[in-house]
């Protein structure tokens, strides 16, 4: 059984957070783990549809980012990898300098320290130098940044084929195939 973390950051984009775990909640043998920042609760209502509660359903675990005291927190509790999205700078400016004041943030800098994936998904724009040098830094110490950006050889029709790609491609980074990339065969 799988273990990924869910974190669902303040940035705009919490969308991508929502939908991966309605992928991975069908997925056999997956089992996520939630903790969702004080900002992206409110991103939550003004962005969707989605209630908190509701979303906190769609995961097997839920932590409070207060809990810096959880499973998570530990080295020792041994997880597949996290998934940030979105991932705002704050929490982004947090990883990259060990201030893990949160458990998001802790969550975080744990892969980081046991090297187990740490995918983030920044929803900023534009970047400044200093949100380009601190995805760099993140970079560096092993996270692999992947920003929700849309692919247009696949035609996308709709915001939810544009949600699919990215969320797709992000789960192919801690080996979970979703069936939602339609997968680059070359030039025809």
């Amino acid at each position: 059984m799988k273990k990924i973390i869910i974190g669902i950051g303040g940035a705009s984009g919490v969308i991508y957070g929502v939908r991966i775990l309605e992928v991975l909640r069908d997925t056999p043998d997956v089992e996520t783990h939630l903790v969702m920042s004080t900002t992206s609760q409110i991103n939550l209502r003004v962005e969707t549809d989605w209630n908190i509660e509701d979303v906190r359903t769609l995961a097997n675990k839920n932590y409070k980012n207060t809990d810096i005291g959880a499973a998570l927190a530990s080295g020792s509790f041994k997880t597949d990898g996290m998934i940030i999205a979105a991932c705002s700078i704050k929490s982004l400016s947090g990883i990259v300098h060990s201030y893990a004041d949160d458990l998001l943030t802790r969550a975080a800098d744990v892969c980081l320290k046991e090297q187990r994936p740490l995918i983030l998904m920044p929803r900023e724009s534009p970047l400044h130098r200093g949100h380009c040098k601190l995805l760099y830094e993140a970079s560096k110490l092993g996270a692999v940044i992947a920003p929700p950006l849309p692919a247009l050889y696949n035609r996308p029709k709709t915001i939810d084929d544009v949600i699919n790609h990215s969320v797709g491609r992000v789960l192919d980074l801690v080996g979970i195939d979703s069936d939602l990339v339609k997968r680059w065969s070359g030039v025809q």
